[in-house]
């Protein structure tokens, strides 16, 4: 059964907006990654992401980058990622989306990917690198299983790119606030609110905006906009920062934070 529609739709309902908190799976290592995850949950995330290291993360800032090399220097593989999805389902309904690369998943292989990850208790899959325009092979295996494939949206994206994404997409579009790279920023974009309007015009599904929200202030200007936040380089930080007990007094007082400010929209 796939988690992510009914957590949206009960949202929704309640007039709330999601909480989305992306960590990098393995680091430091996969059993921390399988704690970290019922803390998120425990903490008031929504929804979380699993970022699937990759040796080449074009779309990724250094945070990210690093995180992805703690990881990857620690072992950590797709199927061990899968594996931790498997044990945290025994304890947890939390949707979990997969992002990353197109590469490990090809590698992997379609069809194999989509049923390994949809028995494992995976929701979602969101490929950064792989354009809408070019992801029938995958989209029919994932769509077989059951997996919510997620796509990009940009400020530069033009009329086609949304019409394809409102087409092909599920579960809900991420919306990149900014242009370049992950990594926490200053300050919200002026032009967001526009750019919203503009999309929601267009799409059915829920928007959720990341890239650059680093603190519950901009989390809250960005949630009374978009259906959710999406909060990634400022909580991976913190596992550059801290370890052991330090690190999840800090993640468990920042997420809670986090949602409490969206909660005020």
């Amino acid at each position: 059964m796939n988690r992510l529609s009914p957590c949206l739709a009960a949202l929704k309902k309640n007039n709330r907006k999601a909480l989305v908190t992306f960590i990098t799976a393995g680091d430091p290592d996969l059993a921390t990654t399988e704690e970290m995850i019922l803390l998120l949950e425990d903490a008031g995330a929504d929804i979380i992401e699993l970022g699937v290291p990759f040796s080449d993360p074009m779309a990724d800032g250094p945070t990210i980058q690093l995180s992805s090399e703690r990881a990857l220097a620690a072992g950590t593989t797709l199927t061990g990622i899968l594996e931790t999805v498997r044990t945290v389902r025994k304890s947890s309904r939390i949707p979990i989306i997969l992002m990353g690369y197109l590469n490990p998943v090809h590698a992997y292989g379609y069809e194999r990917f989509s049923h390994d990850a949809a028995q494992a208790g995976v929701d979602g899959v969101l490929l950064v690198d792989m354009p809408p325009e070019e992801s029938d092979d995958f989209l029919r295996s994932a769509t077989r299983h059951g997996l919510n494939v997620i796509f990009l949206l940009t400020p530069t994206s033009d009329a086609s790119r949304i019409a394809t994404v409102n087409r092909l997409g599920r579960g809900f579009i991420y919306y990149v606030t900014v242009t370049g790279v992950t990594g926490a920023r200053q300050e919200v974009s002026e032009t967001l609110k526009s750019e919203l309007a503009r999309i929601k015009d267009h799409v059915a599904l829920p928007i959720m905006a990341g890239f650059g929200i680093s603190t519950p202030d901009q989390a809250a200007s960005v949630a009374a906009l978009a259906d959710g936040v999406v909060v990634g380089s400022a909580i991976v930080k913190l596992f550059q920062q801290h370890s052991g007990p330090q690190l999840r007094h800090e993640l468990k007082d920042f997420v809670k934070a986090l949602k409490q400010a969206i909660s005020l929209n």
